[in-house]
């Protein structure tokens, strides 16, 4: 699974005109399933993101985590990450898993946030989304579970 995590100090997200997720302060997270990934890499992901120390302290230094600061998430299933530009000029999305493989560890992956009490807010798996945000730093970071170290 590959995320990108966006510091934010609020977001939404907006399908077919309706808002079906919003936040004040905390993180946007567009998320992309690959065919070989398993409930595990959900679980890796959920934890590494709800204890990642990007918020500032008193000091002003990344020394807090979501869970420290109260945050919430805004989580938007995202296909595109997995899209390939090396040829051509259109990209290629042969990495991404199918719609029934990726819906499953998307709504896993929230689950798992849930369980640490974090509120979770969501788009619309498979829907055209328009999502707003105020990126807070900015701090923008690309997390994937392939990378993690043993």
């Amino acid at each position: 699974m590959r995320v990108v995590v966006q510091r934010s100090k609020k977001a939404s997200v907006t399908v077919d005109g309706e808002i079906t997720g919003q936040i004040n302060s905390g993180l946007v997270i567009l998320v992309g399933v690959t065919h070989d990934d398993k409930e595990a890499d959900a679980a890796y992901l959920s934890d590494k993101i709800a204890n990642l120390r990007i918020f500032e302290d008193a000091a002003g230094k990344m020394n807090l985590s979501l869970l420290d600061v109260g945050g919430q998430i805004l989580s938007v299933s995202q296909f595109t990450l997995y899209g390939d530009c090396r040829n051509g000029r259109r990209p290629s999305f042969i990495d991404a898993a199918r719609p029934e493989q990726a819906i499953e560890l998307y709504e896993t992956f929230n689950r798992f946030l849930r369980e640490k009490g974090i509120q979770v807010e969501t788009g619309r798996f498979g829907a055209m989304m328009d999502v707003a945000l105020t990126n807070d730093g900015p701090v923008t970071l690309i997390i994937d579970s392939k990378d993690k170290k043993a």
